[in-house]
C-alpha cells in the first residue's frame, strides 16, 4: 500500500537572501546564429520573458548575427538589430566591429559586450579567431568588459577540446569565457547543493556507509528529428554524457566547498571529476529503430542514441558505491532525475526473511524535469490492528502554491548570470578537459543494440542492473 503525504509548506527564511545577486549590467548582446533553432526556441523566448519581468538592465541592446540576418523577423518585445555576417569572410567581422561601435555610440551599454556563439561546434574556433582579429573581443577587457558564451559540446573529443580552449585563451582570459550547459541552469540542479549542505539530516549519511547506489537518468521522448547530419557526428555520449550527466553527477557527489563563490564550487566539481575511476569502455549502447532512415544519417551508422553505464568514484566518501548513468532519445517518457538508494535495513523485524525482502530500502529522488521536486520514500505502518507496512512518499514540489511562478527557465538564469559576471553555473576549462578524458573510451562503441521508440531502452540495459542485484527506476 502506497500513501503520499501532503506537500510541505515552503517558508522563506526571514532577513532576505543569504547571497544577494549582483545587478546585471547593460551591454550589447550579440547572438551569432540568430535564425537557428537555439535562438528561436530558447534564447529569444528567454530574453522576452526577462524583458516582461523587468529583469534585464536598462540600456541592453540585442544584435542578431547570421548570414542573412536582415531577412530574419523576430516577434519579441524588444528590438533585435540584424547584422549580416558571413563566417567565411574576414571583412564581415570587420563590418561587425563597425556596426557594434555604432550601437554603442549612445553610451548606454557602457561599452560592454556579450557574444553568444549559438553556432555548430565546427565553426566556433575560426569564429573566435576572427572576433579577436577584428577587435570585436579583446583579451583582458574588464571595464568595459567583453565576454563570450560557448555552447556545448566544447570540442569533439579531448584533443579538439584542448585545441579550442587554447585558441579561446589566445583571444580571451579564462574569466571572459562562459561555457554553457543549460542543465546547470535548472532550479533543481542548483538546489542540490543547498539541499545537501544546508540540511544536517542528509549530509552525515551522504556516503558509502549508508548509500547502496545512485541512479542518474536523462531520458527524452523525442527522436533526433531533423538534426540527422549533426547528431550522426555527435552521438549520445558527446551530446549528453560528457556534459549534462557528468555535471549532474558532480553536483550530487562533490565535497563541500569553502564557500558558494564561483571558483570554490568549480574547484570541488573538478576535484570530483578527477576522482572518477578511469572508464574501461564497457557500457550498453543502443540505437532506436528507424534511426538510420533519418535524413542526414549515414547508412549503417553505429552512432548510439542511448547509453547506460556504471561509474565509480575513488575517494573516501564514495568508495565502492556504483553510480548508474543512462540517457537516450526516443524513450517512453521525458524525465531527468537523480535517485539515491540507501542500504536495506540490517536486521529483519517484521516476520520471516521472505517478508522483510519486500520492505524496500529508502529512496531519495530529485526530479529535474519535467517535474522539479524532491521526494523521500520511506516505510510506515498502515493504520489498523494488524502490523502491515507500506511505502510513503513525502514530497517537496516547486509546482506547489506560488513557487512555480518563481522558477526561471534555465537559459533565463544563465543569461542573467553572464550579464552579472557570475560564472558559478558555467564550465571551467579544466573540468571540460577532465570530463572529455573520462568519456573518451566510450566514443568508439561497437554496433549498438536496437530498441523500439517509446520503450525504456535496450534490453541489455536492464541486464546491466540485474547482474548487480538491482533494477532501474521505471520511466
Amino acid at each position: 500500500m502506497e500513501r503520499h503525504a501532503e506537500p510541505t509548506e515552503y517558508q522563506e527564511l526571514e532577513g532576505g537572501p543569504l547571497l544577494k545577486e549582483r545587478r546585471p549590467e547593460p551591454c550589447v548582446l550579440t547572438i551569432f546564429g540568430i535564425s537557428g533553432d537555439l535562438s528561436r526556441e530558447k534564447l529569444l523566448p528567454s530574453l522576452a520573458r526577462l524583458t516582461r519581468g523587468g529583469a534585464l538592465p536598462k540600456g541592453l541592446v540585442v544584435a542578431g548575427v547570421s548570414r542573412s540576418a536582415t531577412s530574419f523577423e523576430a516577434d519579441t518585445p524588444f528590438p533585435v538589430h540584424p547584422i549580416d555576417v558571413d563566417l567565411r569572410e574576414a571583412r564581415s567581422f570587420d563590418r561587425l566591429a563597425t556596426e557594434l561601435r555604432g550601437l554603442e555610440a549612445s553610451g548606454e551599454t557602457q561599452g560592454n559586450r556579450l557574444i553568444y556563439l549559438a553556432l555548430p561546434p565546427d565553426v566556433v574556433p575560426a569564429t573566435l579567431a576572427e572576433l579577436g582579429r577584428a577587435g570585436v573581443i579583446q583579451k583582458g577587457a574588464r571595464r568595459p568588459w567583453h565576454r563570450v558564451i560557448i555552447e556545448k559540446p566544447v570540442g569533439h573529443d579531448l584533443d579538439s577540446a584542448r585545441d579550442l580552449n587554447r585558441l579561446a585563451l589566445d583571444v580571451l582570459d579564462e574569466e571572459q569565457i562562459y561555457r554553457i550547459d543549460h542543465y546547470l541552469g535548472k532550479e533543481t540542479v542548483q538546489n542540490l547543493l543547498v539541499f545537501r549542505f544546508g540540511n544536517a539530516i542528509f549530509e552525515p549519511v551522504w556516503n558509502h556507509r549508508y548509500i547502496d547506489h545512485v541512479q542518474i537518468t536523462v531520458a527524452e521522448e523525442h527522436d533526433i528529428g531533423t538534426r540527422g547530419g549533426f547528431y550522426d557526428q555527435t552521438g549520445v555520449v558527446r551530446d549528453m554524457m560528457q556534459n549534462h550527466l557528468l555535471q549532474i553527477l558532480s553536483h550530487v557527489a562533490m565535497e563541500s566547498p569553502v564557500s558558494f563563490a564561483a571558483d570554490d564550487i568549480r574547484d570541488k566539481k573538478h576535484e570530483l571529476l578527477r576522482s572518477l575511476r578511469p572508464h574501461d569502455g564497457r557500457a550498453v549502447f543502443g540505437q532506436y529503430a528507424g534511426y538510420r532512415e533519418t535524413k542526414g544519417v549515414t547508412p549503417g551508422s553505429k552512432t548510439p542514441t542511448y547509453v547506460a553505464t556504471k561509474v565509480f568514484i575513488d575517494n573516501w566518501r564514495w568508495k565502492g558505491v556504483p553510480f548508474y548513468l543512462r540517457t537516450g532519445k526516443g524513450l517512453s517518457e521525458k524525465v531527468s532525475e537523480v535517485s539515491v538508494h540507501f542500504d536495506p535495513i540490517p536486521h529483519c523485524l517484521f516476520g520471516t526473511e521472505e517478508v522483510c525482502q519486500r520492505v524496500e530500502p529508502n529512496v531519495l529522488t530529485i526530479g529535474i524535469q519535467p517535474e522539479q521536486k524532491i521526494t523521500v520514500q520511506f516505510i510506515a505502518k498502515v493504520p489498523g490492528d494488524d502490523l502491515s507496512v507500506g511505502r510513503v512518499a513525502m514530497s517537496f514540489d516547486y509546482a506547489d502554491g506560488d513557487l512555480s511562478a518563481r522558477i526561471p527557465e534555465a537559459y533565463e538564469r544563465l543569461l542573467l548570470d553572464s550579464l552579472r559576471g557570475d560564472a558559478t553555473l558555467f564550465m571551467r576549462r579544466d573540468a571540460v578537459e577532465t570530463s572529455w578524458k573520462y568519456v573518451e573510451p566510450l566514443l568508439a562503441p561497437s554496433m549498438p543494440d536496437t530498441y523500439e521508440i517509446g520503450s525504456s531502452g535496450p534490453v541489455a540495459a536492464q541486464e546491466l542492473m540485474r547482474k548487480d542485484g538491482r533494477q532501474w527506476r521505471s520511466l
